[in-house]
């Protein structure tokens, strides 16, 4: 008998799930608490829960949790990079940073990417599969479990397209938000995309009030469709448009995510294209110096180029930071740990076989 994945029921279908039990109808209250606010991986660990009952429990669910298997530790800040295993023993991504205002962890949303972007290692090893709601809720609470400490914020931006996974990710929402569990405020979450236009305008519709992360990178098609296959199917123009529908749906400003690529992205014609194209939106753009991914041949932009094109974007109207990098000597873009991890079991492979 295949065993229901508790820790992604909401409260309404945890009492449904528990009724044929004979349950008293507070005992589902009590499951939720111990699972969504308690944060115990295991049934055993419900303590006012009785034995008989979690027996049930253990015979007929099952609790996903991420097991750690690597955690990097950043010696210039406080960030934390982990390498988590899941059930089925496929490796997701997770990043802890502290802010002035709290800290905020960055989560996986799928093992590997299908997007296949030029400057990312999330899915240089290819796409395996969604993350369930609990696989995502997991990375969170293994995090704070393991950290001794309490998460203000939440960010979709580790491995995989976020909107590509769009039913389990609105469910994470849903439980990750909710008051009898960490209770994480909708506009404390933000959402990544490569640019899945009808699931920018789906999201829109559901007016959470999640913040939208656009990985944009260039301002034009002939420039974005190079890095990003994704433009292919839906270019600039389109996707501009449904950035758009959503800040005027959701009253919510946009975040604009732009690598500084040497070369590339960054002239002072693609500053000004830029700025021409989100004139009067409401909405930010992030220039990111490039990591350095193996296998990648991308260089990032120089200081005084990445000023000069902030500065702008700034003379244009368009708001404009450099993001902070944090964790830079743990690799903590997501993809690179993962990665090394398969390289490196690959070889144990390979050498397992040689007689």
């Amino acid at each position: 008998m295949e065993k229901t994945d508790i820790l992604s029921l909401n409260g309404r279908e945890l009492e449904t799930a528990l009724l044929p039990f004979s349950a008293p109808r507070y005992r589902a209250a009590q499951i939720f608490d111990w699972l969504h606010k308690k944060r115990v991986p295991e049934f055993d660990g419900m303590t006012n829960i009785p034995k008989t009952f979690l027996l049930q429990l253990s015979d007929n669910f099952v609790i996903f949790d991420c097991n750690v298997e690597k955690k990097l530790k950043s010696m210039y800040d406080d960030t934390v990079k982990y390498l988590f295993s899941l059930y089925d023993g496929e490796l997701i991504e997770c990043v802890v940073m502290k802010y002035k205002y709290g800290s905020t962890i960055c989560i996986s949303t799928q093992v590997g990417c299908k997007m296949g972007c030029g400057f990312c290692a999330s899915g240089a090893s290819g796409f395996k599969r969604n993350l369930m709601p609990s696989e995502m809720l997991a990375q969170v609470y293994a995090a704070q479990r393991e950290l001794d400490i309490t998460l203000s914020h939440v960010v979709l931006m580790g491995m995989g397209e976020p909107l590509d996974n769009f039913d389990n990710v609105v469910k994470f929402f849903e439980l990750i938000s909710d008051p009898a569990g960490q209770n994480i405020s909708m506009r404390k979450i933000s959402v990544s995309t490569s640019g899945i236009v009808p699931r920018i305008y789906e999201l829109a519709k559901l007016k959470l009030g999640v913040t939208l992360s656009v990985s944009l990178h260039a301002p034009n098609d002939e420039i974005r469709s190079k890095l990003m296959p994704i433009n292919k199917q839906w270019g600039i123009d389109e996707l501009i448009e449904a950035c758009r529908a959503y800040t005027k749906a959701t009253s919510r400003r946009i975040s604009f995510e732009y690598i500084m690529i040497k070369g590339v992205n960054d002239s002072d014609e693609c500053a000004l294209l830029l700025a021409k194209r989100l004139k009067g939106m409401l909405c930010h753009v992030n220039l990111i110096p490039v990591n350095e991914v193996p296998g990648k041949t991308n260089s990032s932009s120089g200081d005084n180029r990445i000023r000069a094109f902030s500065s702008i974007l700034a003379e244009k109207g368009i708001n404009a930071t450099v993001r902070r990098s944090l964790g830079s000597d743990i690799n903590a873009s997501c993809g690179q740990l993962r990665r090394n991890s398969m390289h490196s079991l690959n070889n144990q492979r390979e050498s397992d076989l040689v007689v």
